[in-house]
């Protein structure tokens, strides 16, 4: 074929097309083929070779190689994060199941990064230079860059194995979009199983739960000699924190409170994908395992159904996960992870529809990182199916999308029970925490291209502060572990080149925020261009867009100058006149990239701004 069949070509991007029998097709057997994809290595004697390698991999017989659809079980496991540990012995329950069911299952696994282990540990700093600071990125610029991986994995060995349909089964909070983001690239039946969530810890020191954001907060209580029990005052603060980090996470499971990962599960079931309850059964309960093993009943469904990804991706089920994530308080990640499900499957979906959804959506659950409670305390009370049959009830929530079950939304909740009338986790609709969502988005001369921001409203809803600048994250940790934080004077900490190009990677900034928390610091703000984790909360502002390291105008902050956040009017804004603006854009120079090879370099080169999901793929 000549180089000229390729100019007429579709100028729109396109996913790579695949050979697949037509819907309807039959199997040797006289019966509907589920084996659609696979089918194109596994028929006739076209690819001896390709047959000879699934024997020796498994196949029992000729007549499931000819038959039998492949089934692609996708866990992100790993040992050494609690949220991904337990993944295998799932993902093989699973595999068995789809055994029982006459299918043939391919048990395989991509890669995870624990933000917890990864937070703030840039290293010995013998500078507070840009360039020492670069070289000394920490682990978590490494984290948001595997939502990538994941989807890139997932996609290669479904779409190069022919596998015919995909269960995986994510962990920790990249984990989840990464494996939608992958369905929604090769659309062939799926169904995602959230690995679960951790159960609390308990503090004999504190004599109360904790979780892992109580490592962060005490932290900082640590550093500024505030840390200690009203219980027993001889307890002194390295026994508290001792006590702290061995009792926080108990065991298997991803972190407790409404953070990023129940955050993207529970928005996940509201858009269908997963099996009712799903996204608040915690992963030591044997409902977890019980799931693993119905999954394969519901993947048959989807594939002869013929229900895919992208009959569940829609602007009404972006809308569920939006009013899921506003009632329940979710993390500001949830944006960005939304945002980038819904580019990968074509959807239009954009900061502004987020705000819309705040405006009307209550917040009404009491849950970590701002509230009392736990996922594991909802499980308890119903569950997310509770929740959502309230939401229904109340119009709030589409009951009529389609799901992996091949039921409806609301179908797949109606057995389960209402909330207790006595429970204290669900608010009531008529009397919530607050009356709109938490998550508002800022645009303004600081951000043009928008921000998000995390504001419950206990923090109140307008800050105003003199701008303390740090050019990198590293720089307020080493503030913070001497103690130079200031109370009193209201502050607006600023943290920029810490953007998807700039960090590179858009790291989170748990260590700062909790920090501020444990320290009661209450007289700051946060702003980035990077990221915060869904178990910060506080007045803070991320995803500030453009990033300073394209020339943004949170680049040309200074200290002393004057900002306000003002959440009622949706501005963040720096009092500083255009024409000053413009004099400092004239001197200002962008910072020359020291990470050039390797994955976080490729991903500098690639990744677009926040305000689209941080996208890899929209060259």
């Amino acid at each position: 074929m000549s180089p000229a069949a390729f100019e007429d070509g579709p100028s729109k991007p396109l996913y790579a097309n695949h050979k697949t029998l037509p819907e309807g097709a039959l199997n040797e057997d006289g019966k509907p083929a589920l084996n659609r994809y696979s089918s194109a290595i596994t028929r006739g004697h076209d690819y001896p070779g390709a047959q000879a390698m699934l024997y020796a991999a498994g196949v029992p017989d000729k007549h499931s190689m000819k038959n039998a659809p492949h089934v692609g079980i996708a866990s992100v496991w790993w040992e050494g994060n609690p949220c991904n540990m337990h993944l295998l012995d799932l993902a093989k329950i699973t595999k068995d199941a789809v055994k029982k069911k006459g299918m043939l299952g391919w048990q395989y696994n991509t890669v995870g990064v624990s933000d917890a282990i990864t937070m703030g540990n840039e290293g010995n700093h013998k500078s507070n230079t840009v360039l020492d600071l670069y070289l000394h990125s920490s682990g978590m610029r490494y984290s948001l860059q595997t939502r990538e991986i994941i989807a890139d994995s997932i996609e290669t060995v479904t779409c190069a194995q022919g596998h015919d349909a995909c269960i995986a089964l994510p962990g920790c909070d990249k984990n989840m979009p990464g494996a939608i983001m992958a369905f929604a690239r090769h659309n062939r039946p799926s169904i995602m199983i959230y690995g679960g969530t951790i159960k609390p810890g308990y503090s004999k020191t504190l004599r109360k739960p904790i979780n892992i954001s109580t490592c962060y907060e005490a932290h900082g209580a640590w550093v500024y000699n505030t840390l200690s029990s009203s219980h027993d005052p001889s307890v002194t603060k390295d026994d508290i924190i001792e006590d702290i980090e061995k009792n926080a996470c108990p065991g298997p499971g991803a972190c407790g409170g409404m953070y990023t990962a129940n955050t993207m599960s529970i928005a996940i079931e509201a858009m269908g994908f997963s099996l009712p309850g799903s996204s608040s059964t915690p992963a030591v309960e044997p409902a977890k395992a019980r799931e693993c093993a119905k999954a394969a009943d519901y993947i048959q469904i989807c594939m002869e159904k013929n229900i895919r990804p992208r009959d569940l991706l829609t602007k009404r089920s972006f809308h569920n996960a939006m009013v899921m994530m506003m009632a329940l308080g979710g993390s500001t990640n949830g944006v960005l992870h939304l945002l980038a499900m819904a580019g990968t499957a074509e959807v239009d979906l954009t900061l502004d529809d987020f705000q819309r959804v705040s405006d009307k959506i209550p917040f009404i659950a009491d849950l970590a990182p701002s509230g009392k409670y736990y996922i594991a305390d909802l499980y308890d009370i119903g569950g997310t199916p509770s929740v959502m049959k309230l939401l229904v009830a109340a119009g709030l929530l589409d009951g009529d999308i389609p799901t992996v079950t091949g039921k409806t939304l609301a179908e797949n909740i109606a057995s389960y029970p209402s909330l207790p009338q006595d429970q204290t986790i669900i608010r009531p609709l008529n009397n919530p925490i607050k009356a709109t969502g938490h998550i508002e988005i800022l645009r303004g001369n600081l951000a043009p291209g928008g921000a998000v921001a995390k504001i419950t409203g206990k923090e109140g809803m307008r800050f105003t502060g003199k701008a303390l600048v740090f050019n990198k994250e590293a720089e307020l940790d080493a503030a913070l572990n001497r103690g130079a934080i200031p109370y009193g004077e209201q502050l607006v900490l600023v943290v920029r080149y810490e953007g998807p190009k700039g960090g590179p990677g858009m790291p989170e900034q748990l260590k700062a925020s909790a920090a501020l928390m444990g320290a009661k610091l209450n007289n700051v703000a946060l702003i980035t261009d990077g990221r915060y984790s869904g178990a910060s909360h506080g007045f803070i502002v991320g995803h500030i867009v453009p990033e300073a390291a394209t020339g943004g105008p949170i680049a040309l902050v200074q200290n002393g100058d004057t900002i306000t956040i003002d959440a009622e009017k949706n501005e963040i804004s720096v009092n500083v006149s255009d024409e000053d603006m413009e004099l400092r854009r004239a001197q200002w120079k962008p910072p020359k990239p020291v990470v050039t090879r390797g994955t976080l370099a490729k991903y500098a080169a690639l990744v677009g701004d926040a305000s689209h999901g941080a996208m890899t793929d929209l060259f």
